[in-house]
């Protein structure tokens, strides 16, 4: 037997709550940079407390366009176990800026160079199952065969499924494909993290997800499906000629088929995210005057464990040990 060791997630998720908590003040009003630059700051300033020695490896621009979290930057006290992190203050800016459902913040944590950094491709084609169906995962079958095979490892019919796509002009053609499959479909307009979660989640009432989104966000998505034996593959999927060229000339093979276990190449991952818009999935802040309550998903690799989380945040309290002004 191995004695358990420490939790990271459970530190992670103290970041991405205060992510929630500073970000969710902007909901609907409009401004998704003033929303993204909040959960950037909370979140940078929660992160010196994590007792790690952590570089980041996915995150949203570089030295030069700081403050935001930028590719390559130190984050924790700089003592501690030295890992790759994966940030997505908002997942959703505009979902937040719109007041529209299921704006989270993310964050995954892996070993020192375990995590697949990409190359300068923005998008890769993507397809997640739960664990009961991963064998069902093929990128190169016709949607229709791997959805039927899906339901049979699902013990449902195909029409009992409901697939996960983004609402872009690139995946018109596999709405059509689903639709002639007879399965059902939520077109969501941003946040292909979260389908990815919806996707391997039990509690949730997606089955499948399939489409083109960001290649950061598939690095995030790993984290969460390497902890919880759902599957995932992807191939970068370049959307313009000099984002193609630009693969090509380094050498990138473009057929290449990535999965979770390549994305992230070690079980000892931890993944948090928590909720700032609420959606059918994970519930947003909710400000209650004298505080607020934050829903938030964490995941442990190591073990599989997957723990809900919802916490009840005083201000009166937390304002006297706080860098970060909530209220």
């Amino acid at each position: 037997m191995e004695a358990p060791d420490r939790n990271l997630a459970l530190d992670l998720v103290r970041v991405t709550e205060a992510a929630a908590l500073a970000s969710a003040r902007w909901l609907g009003r409009g401004d998704k940079n003033s929303g993204d630059q909040a959960a950037v700051d909370a979140m940078r300033v929660s992160f010196d407390s994590l007792h790690i020695k952590g570089s980041i490896v996915i995150g949203e621009g570089e030295k030069d366009e700081a403050p935001m979290l930028f590719n390559g930057e130190s984050v924790g006290t700089g003592e501690g176990p030295m890992v790759d992190v994966a940030v997505d203050p908002v997942e959703g800016t505009r979902l937040l800026a719109y007041g529209r459902p299921n704006a989270i913040c993310v964050v995954g944590l892996a070993p020192r160079g375990t995590m697949y950094v990409p190359p300068e491709s923005y998008y890769m084609q993507k397809l997640v199952l739960p664990a009961e169906a991963a064998e069902a995962a093929d990128l190169d079958a016709p949607i229709g065969e791997t959805l039927r095979k899906a339901a049979k490892c699902l013990g449902k019919d195909v029409d009992d499924l409901v697939v996960f796509v983004l609402d872009k002009p690139r995946h018109e053609d596999i709405v059509k494909e689903i639709r002639a499959a007879g399965a059902r479909i939520q077109l969501h307009t941003d946040g292909d993290v979260m389908g990815s979660l919806m996707a391997v989640d039990p509690r949730s009432e997606v089955d499948v997800m399939i489409g083109t989104g960001g290649t950061p966000e598939g690095v995030l998505s790993a984290c969460a499906i390497r902890g919880t034996g759902g599957r995932m593959l992807c191939r970068l999927d370049p959307q313009s000629d000099a984002e193609k060229q630009r693969l090509l000339d380094a050498g990138v093979d473009l057929s290449e088929i990535l999965t979770e276990k390549t994305l992230v190449r070690d079980e000892n991952v931890f993944f948090a995210c928590t909720g700032i818009s609420s959606g059918t999935f994970i519930k947003g802040v909710r400000y209650q005057g004298r505080g607020a309550t934050t829903q938030s998903l964490v995941i442990r690799g190591k073990t599989g464990t997957v723990r809900y989380i919802e916490s009840l945040h005083n201000w009166d309290k937390l304002m006297r040990i706080s860098a970060v002004k909530y209220d």
